[in-house]
């Protein structure tokens, strides 16, 4: 795990993160559809599983901007940017209705990642242990597949004036509109590190890595 740590006298969002760290500590999300129908296409065509084809691109997007990378050491107040940051998603289990937590490790390479991810999504159905390791795994994401519904909005609520930056990325399934597979997704940051345009740009870079993907 590698990382900078931020100057927040030189910060470019120095005003809001002053203001959203101590007048007004939040979080803003937002939930919007996205087209993937090039995906869903893409993945029956190859047999792949579009779950992890999905969580590949959500990965690529998040890292591929350091305002989407951010922690915050609160021992220290250090605002850091981690050079890369890893998916941490879920193995439900139907028969006990509980979920496993799964930490997969970001690779740029597509076949890698691809191969690696479902070793860990079978390794983890032989699990029916929620363990969270947040103390090994700081530099990690939370991707959550709702698999059962095809939402409208979602919300993640934290404590007040809980510093955390880590992105926090909901999905549901995918449903047919006007001849288009749609998906919702909701993504929460913390405001003090975004704001509404690096919220929505999560949403079109998605788009955007799904159409070079899938091309």
């Amino acid at each position: 795990m590698n990382y900078q740590v931020i100057d927040k006298e030189q910060y470019y969002r120095k005003g809001v993160f002053r203001h959203f760290t101590e007048d007004c500590k939040c979080s803003t999300s937002m939930t919007a559809r996205i087209d993937v129908t090039d995906l869903v296409r893409y993945s029956k065509e190859t047999e792949t599983k579009f779950y992890i084809n999905f969580l590949y691109l959500l990965s690529k997007v998040l890292n591929s901007r350091e305002d989407y990378r951010m922690g915050y050491f609160w021992q220290t107040e250090e605002l850091v940017c981690y050079d890369v940051i890893h998916p941490t998603h879920y193995v439900f289990h139907e028969e006990t209705e509980t979920c496993t937590p799964v930490y997969s490790t970001y690779n740029e390479d597509y076949d890698k990642f691809y191969r690696d991810a479902l070793r860990d999504v079978e390794e983890a159905k032989q699990c029916k242990e929620y363990h969270l390791d947040v103390q090994n795994h700081p530099n990690w994401f939370e991707a959550s597949y709702i698999s059962w519904l095809s939402y409208d909005s979602l919300n993640v609520e934290l404590p007040d004036g809980y510093l955390f930056f880590a992105p926090i990325i909901h999905w549901g399934k995918y449903r047919e509109e006007g001849g288009r597979s749609v998906m919702p997704v909701t993504v929460r940051l913390n405001h003090a590190i975004a704001d509404g345009y690096l919220v929505a740009n999560v949403f079109r870079l998605l788009e955007k890595e799904i159409k070079r993907f899938t091309n």
